[in-house]
């Protein structure tokens, strides 16, 4: 499916390809400059594969002075820019702009340091996120943020949608664990963010940065923090025969001031996909499973266990096992973190959300969600970091059926909007991109865009890095609103304040 831009999104160039390519080669070798549409192919999507598009350009820079001469060019020229990283993006933040150039960062790929004393490393944006805790595991060390696709996604685009993981409850979200960070402007500069220490002086841009989604520069090096491999760590796996029951739980948890490092929720159309696949050992029967990770000194560990089971007894469960072996808990996690792939083992094709909300009012969203897919005729298999409210519906569909993928989209906006009515908001680590920006329009007042505009700005005045993305325009905004009451109020007139 093609990306539908909006037409106040567009940005028009008259630039020759072979003009542009010939100065960009002054540059880039001429191999690493892909313009063939067999070449382009492998690019025209990320991991929301819903949208497609063919770049104009594919160029893959090897050093920062490359990647500054390309930004320079296509400032002056007036071309779109788009970063991309390993292309696992939900929410279509990498998607390219068909009049722009696609800028792979593959290429940045290498680990610089490792250094054990500061408990830092310094990577490259391409380097996977798995390969920065192989790197620093002969040093006792690993870095905690852990999504899904570690195997698969790189620390740039970590760093660009603020991913999380299922260990984010404890140890944080990609800004938590960030301390520095390399960035070229739309101007071709270099800039420096953050510092060495656990803060720097002047304003927090770093924080800025992350989760800035490709539209405020691009990232060439990033210093991350490492932390020491806990000495234990230990999984409950508890069956609940509702979500409700389930959902309850986690707040129990939470409530009783337990500190999981990771604590994770799925259902039973999830539990039976993954079992299929990955044959993790989950009960089959269940209408929810919660995994329940505790780490630390072992007298600490066994202490919070026991307490978590009282509680997961106490809220209902039908059954709490606990991992019995190293093997076994890293097998618990596998099944949690096959979750998407084994849903495209079931069905022809799924959507996954990403939206937050109060960890208080999980039993009254997820009542929700089951109402709404009831409502479109539409399956939805629910997974999550629970411990943080994070949701992850994976909605079911054929996209080969007419319409289908239209319902589908409608459904999604009608889950991200339940979220915000709760308190929670669009997104917790998939990020915008062009999946939630209508939603962008339910979450935030006019005057808030507005500041986001005015930010962007500072960074981009010609608007040329990844246009159309994250912040929508106030004329997409007022066509989405129209349709829409936010907060007791109708969306579309407070936009006259742009």
């Amino acid at each position: 499916m093609t990306y539908r831009v909006h037409p106040s999104e567009r940005i028009a160039h008259r630039v020759d390809r072979n003009h542009f390519l010939r100065l960009l080669s002054e540059h880039i070798e001429r191999g690493r400059l892909l313009f063939d549409t067999e070449d382009l192919r492998p690019y025209e999507c990320d991991g929301l594969s819903a949208y497609r598009e063919l770049p104009w350009i594919v160029a893959l820079p090897e050093t920062i002075e490359e990647v500054q001469a390309v930004v320079r060019l296509c400032r002056e020229h007036g071309v779109p820019v788009v970063a991309r990283g390993a292309g696992t993006g939900l929410s279509g933040g990498a998607l390219p702009i068909a009049n722009g150039v696609l800028l792979s960062l593959a290429k940045f790929n290498r680990i610089i340091e490792i250094d054990r004393a500061n408990r830092t490393a310094r990577v490259q944006p391409g380097v996977r996120n798995l390969a920065i805790s192989e790197a620093a595991a002969p040093y006792g060390l690993y870095y905690a943020p852990d999504p899904s696709s570690q195997i698969a996604c790189t620390i740039g685009g970590n760093v660009a949608e603020n991913s999380g993981g299922v260990h984010c409850l404890k140890y944080g979200l990609t800004v938590h664990n960030v301390l520095q960070v390399r960035v070229v402007t739309m101007d071709g500069e270099l800039v420096v963010l953050g510092g060495s220490g656990y803060d720097s002086p002047g304003y927090d841009l770093l924080a800025l940065i992350t989760g800035s989604e490709g539209l405020l520069g691009v990232i060439v090096e990033i210093t991350v923090k490492l932390l020491p491999i806990p000495p234990c760590a230990q999984v409950l796996l508890a069956s609940f025969d509702s979500v409700e029951e389930a959902g309850g739980a986690v707040a129990a948890i939470i409530g009783a001031g337990l500190l999981p490092a990771g604590l994770e929720m799925m259902d039973n159309i999830t539990i039976r996909a993954v079992e299929d696949f990955v044959h993790a050992g989950y009960p089959t029967g269940a209408a929810a499973i919660v995994l329940c990770e505790f780490d630390g000194i072992a007298e600490q560990v066994e202490s919070d266990l026991l307490k978590a089971r009282e509680i997961f007894r106490a809220e209902g469960a039908t059954e709490v096992c606990q991992s019995t072996s190293e093997a076994e808990r890293k097998t618990f996690w596998a099944g949690r973190k096959a979750a998407f792939p084994a849903a495209g083992r079931i069905s022809p094709d799924y959507y996954c959300m990403d939206g937050t909300i109060p960890r208080k009012r999980l039993p009254e969203v997820l009542r929700r969600i089951s109402e709404l897919s009831a409502q479109y005729g539409l399956v939805v298999g629910n997974v999550f970091h629970a411990g943080d409210g994070n949701l992850h519906p994976l909605i079911l569909y054929d996209a080969n059926n007419p319409g289908e993928l239209e319902r589908v989209e409608e459904l999604g906006g009608k889950i991200l909007e339940a979220c915000v009515e709760v308190g929670g908001t669009i997104t917790g680590e998939h990020g915008v991109g062009i999946e939630k920006i209508n939603q962008m329009c339910v979450q935030f007042r006019a005057a808030e865009l507005a500041q986001f505009h005015s930010v962007k700005a500072a960074f981009d005045p010609a608007g040329l890095l990844n246009p159309g993305k994250a912040i929508p325009t106030p004329h997409r905004c007022a066509e989405f609103g129209a349709m829409h009451v936010h907060r007791g109020q109708i969306a579309h007139p407070d936009l006259e304040r742009f």
